[in-house]
């Protein structure tokens, strides 16, 4: 790609640029974005600092030409080395609030962002939300926007990565929340010892047919966070048979699983899994109460 920095100077320069070349290559969206504007539009304004939104003032501003040099370069590894647009701004969105992120943990994308502005209704009912447990969390944006929800809440972040708990600690400092959420390391519930209200995760489910047709961008992504066995179901399984024991009376357990969720239904027929439905796209997400869970275990 050969460098325009001098045919091109204003933010709408580098939008209109950085949208063309988008177009003509094979980049493929699905981590963060789902399309060339949108991409583009958080290449650029990321890159200045400036807002995603309400930022039609800046469009004929003239970039200086470090500014220039920092976009077209990260337009060149975004297209020829398809490195996730989030890996190089070092950071990504999610529920509408900014996290830390790079290549130890997943780019945040789950449809449970959703259900968790949705306080969790209705399936949480009535009951009141004093602990939440975010398993499998890489950079905690799942538990960390419970508690942007949940004010009250205390909430733990458990990962098996060392690495992915130590993003997880930038973002709980980002957001200023030490004093209602920490980190646990934990191998699934190996070193989990209390009980909570709600269990969210969005745990490794991709299977193997499935990691080896990915595209080029989730190779960038750590192997521990996505690859989960042949069936994609190897920390599913773990999470259902040990639930209900960390699930407080009437809890709730909301598991993410994608692809693979034809085979968690047909593996457990007589488990009542409600399968979610988001406004804004993604499936693959199942809830379950601890009374369901805990009838499950007697009756097998």
């Amino acid at each position: 790609m050969t460098s325009p920095i001098d045919d091109l100077h204003t933010v709408r320069d580098y939008l209109r640029y950085a949208s063309s070349q988008f177009a003509a290559s094979p980049v493929f969206f699905g981590q963060g974005t789902d399309n060339v504007w949108d991409e583009s539009v958080q290449l650029v304004m990321r890159s200045l600092h400036l807002p995603l939104e309400n930022n039609t003032l800046f469009l004929d501003a003239r970039l200086t030409r470090e500014e220039r040099l920092l976009i077209l370069e990260r337009l060149r590894r975004r297209i020829d080395e398809r490195v996730p647009l989030a890996y190089l701004l070092g950071e990504a969105w999610f529920m509408g609030m900014p996290f830390n992120v790079d290549e130890r943990v997943l780019v945040p994308r789950s449809p449970i962002g959703e259900l968790i502005e949705n306080g969790f209704q209705p399936w949480l009912g009535d009951k009141p939300v004093e602990r939440v447990l975010d398993l499998c969390t890489g950079s905690g944006c799942i538990g960390i926007g419970v508690a942007s929800v949940f004010e009250n809440a205390t909430v733990d972040l458990s990962d098996i990565s060392p690495d992915a708990l130590a993003v997880a600690e930038s973002n709980i400092d980002l957001h200023e929340l030490h004093g209602r959420v920490r980190t646990v390391e934990s191998d699934v519930f190996a070193n989990i010892t209390d009980q909570y209200d709600i269990i969210v995760s969005n745990p490794p489910y991709v299977d193997a047919e499935d990691m080896g047709d990915m595209p080029d961008e989730f190779h960038h992504e750590p192997v521990l966070g996505l690859a989960a066995g042949d069936d994609g179901l190897d920390i599913a399984h773990r999470i259902i048979a040990g639930a209900a024991e960390h699930l407080t009376p009437g809890g709730l357990l909301v598991v993410e699983v994608g692809n693979s969720w034809v085979a968690l239904d047909e593996a457990y027929p007589e488990l009542p899994f409600t399968w979610l439905e988001f406004s804004h796209g993604g499936d693959g997400v199942f809830a379950i109460t601890e009374q369901d869970l805990r009838q499950w275990q007697k009756n097998r």
